[in-house]
């Protein structure tokens, strides 16, 4: 079972990694799914199998994205630090969907440059605030609370990353704009701290 796990795994990776380089090169809109099955050595179904859409494809971590903040947030007794702590710490382990580093500009034009991949990152960040109220709820928080508190906590984690997207395509250092976002950061998460409670 575990060698099967393994092949799953490496394959996703193949896919995804084949579905990148297409992307980044090309655009989202000009690749196939077709191009990207061929490119990663599998037929198109296969590549369905792993990812039911071509939008699954560029955001191959969407999963990870639209749980991390929930996932910290629940059972904590206090969800502001809990995201503070979480968003911190990928600042700190240099987390790669943050975007700090050198090729995340060209990331975002494939993304500016499509209106379907706007959407899908539309509905990702409904789906994370909605999963974080979940996991309020989970923790106790009464169900009205809950879904203010999510809104509250996925604004500054979304406004975060967004002024991220904004220094990488202003041509930042890396390094620079590591320090601007974690003095941000502070900032943010000490007012939400006093909204959330």
């Amino acid at each position: 079972m575990a060698l099967r796990a393994e092949k799953k795994a490496a394959t996703r990776t193949a896919i995804a990694d084949a579905a990148t380089g297409l992307f980044m090169e090309r655009g989202f809109d000009r690749v196939t799914v077709a191009e990207v099955a061929e490119a990663a050595r599998v037929s198109v179904n296969t590549a369905f199998n792993y990812f039911p859409t071509k939008e699954d494809l560029f955001f191959d971590r969407q999963d990870e994205v639209v749980a991390r903040l929930a996932d910290a947030v629940r059972g904590a007794p206090d969800p502001a630090a809990a995201a503070r702590a979480l968003f911190l710490g990928e600042l700190d382990r240099d987390e790669p969907t943050l975007g700090l580093h050198p090729d995340a500009p060209r990331f975002w034009k494939v993304v500016d440059d499509s209106p379907a991949l706007q959407a899908r990152l539309r509905l990702l960040g409904e789906a994370a605030e909605r999963a974080v109220a979940v996991a309020l709820m989970e923790s106790g928080r009464p169900e009205p609370d809950a879904w203010w508190a999510a809104a509250i906590l996925t604004g500054v984690d979304r406004a975060l990353h967004a002024h991220i997207r904004r220094l990488m395509l202003a041509g930042e250092e890396p390094a620079a704009a590591r320090a601007a976002i974690r003095a941000m950061a502070e900032r943010a998460f000490a007012a939400a701290a006093g909204a959330v409670l």
